[in-house]
């Protein structure tokens, strides 16, 4: 029996999240929600299900089972906080909310009413992306020694004028960080673990009337002694396609958006040619280095899948609360880093306190 989804709101990423549905065994999404009810009425026109305007509607749905959020990154707490309050399962697209403090409460409403909640990160579910966790846990690398990850897009003016949202502190929580590096931050966590020193500067360079960066680098410490660089940017014109980097004293591994540019390891093997040749050009998109809307959705259809299959199976999920809560901590130690000037340890308090820098 599938289970049912509601979008609420309805702008671009929401159109993603009903194509991944509709190509996801056991979903079938049932209705949508946007403040606009025209916007609502077109969403569901285009994809199927039932339109409303309020999100209490939505929720008072039963035949919704998931709720997947989203809004702008800033509004993510009460719609998720109300559906987990409904019983429904929660799918929060990235980040699960700006603050340390509206992670936690999304989470903590999620465990008190039994409910399962993740948070979008479909960078994971790429088999490029399998292949190289595989390769850090099963030890290849060595030493781990750097783990470097670079997203260097372009976005016009225009792309922030769209929305009154883009580029503030109250909405976006930050910007080419927050906003498109995201994906990238979560990547490099999850493959060199725990970060716990970070270092960093953040500037506005190129774009006008908004409040975050569009530039930002940060060098870090992991847990386990390896070192690493963020880069990030929506000034670097045309747009370049993201890159990963892990490197240790016995391998290296090098992925721009999914292709395998580099796999190298000191003991090689007949499957490591077998990868190379079978992924060493699979990217068939832009990756949003220069487009929002450049993007695939098969990545997310892997995730609905294993969010699916943890509701009724009970197994673990491969992207939870914690792990979307992860990303924004190390984002905003970046933030505080580049503010203070000083090299900020990690974990961060429950709810750092941080000062809207806006653009005079």
């Amino acid at each position: 029996m599938a289970l049912g989804f509601g979008i609420i709101g309805c702008g671009m990423i929401a159109d993603f999240h009903a194509k991944a549905i509709a190509d996801t065994s056991g979903a079938k999404l049932v209705a949508c929600q946007s403040r606009r009810i025209e916007a609502a009425v077109q969403f569901a026109g285009r994809h199927g299900g039932t339109a409303y305007t309020g999100v209490a509607e939505l929720l008072a749905d039963p035949h919704v089972d998931i709720v997947t959020i989203c809004t702008p990154s800033g509004a993510h707490l009460d719609p998720a906080v109300a559906a987990a309050n409904a019983g429904k399962h929660v799918i929060v697209e990235k980040p699960l909310e700006i603050t340390l403090k509206r992670c936690d409460k999304i989470i903590d409403a999620c465990v008190a009413n039994h409910v399962t909640l993740s948070t979008i990160f479909p960078s994971r579910f790429h088999d490029s992306s399998q292949l190289l966790k595989a390769a850090v846990d099963q030890g290849r690398f060595g030493t781990l020694t750097l783990g470097d990850a670079y997203v260097k897009w372009f976005r016009t003016q225009e792309y922030y004028d769209s929305g009154q949202w883009r580029g503030t502190w109250e909405l976006d929580g930050g910007g080419a960080l927050m906003n498109q590096a995201i994906h990238s931050v979560d990547l490099l966590t999850w493959l060199m673990g725990p970060v716990v020193e970070i270092s960093a500067q953040t500037a506005t360079l190129a774009h006008d009337r908004i409040e975050v960066e569009d530039v930002a680098t940060a060098s870090l410490k992991f847990a386990n002694g390896a070192l690493g660089v963020i880069e990030a940017s929506t000034a670097a014109f045309p747009g370049m396609l993201k890159k990963l980097e892990i490197h240790g004293n016995q391998g290296s591994v090098v992925i721009e958006e999914e292709d395998i540019k580099t796999w190298s390891f000191a003991k090689m093997t007949a499957r490591d040619k077998k990868i190379i040749e079978k992924y060493a050009a699979m990217t068939d998109t832009g990756g949003g280095a220069a487009d929002p809307s450049a993007i695939g959705h098969a990545a997310h259809a892997k995730q609905f899948k294993d969010v699916i299959k943890a509701i009724k199976n009970g197994t673990p999920l491969a992207v939870d609360g914690a792990e979307g809560r992860r990303s924004v901590e190390i984002i905003l130690a970046i933030y505080k880093a580049a503010e203070t000037g000083k090299t900020i340890q990690l974990p961060l308090a429950r709810d750092p306190v941080l000062k809207a820098r806006k653009k005079s």
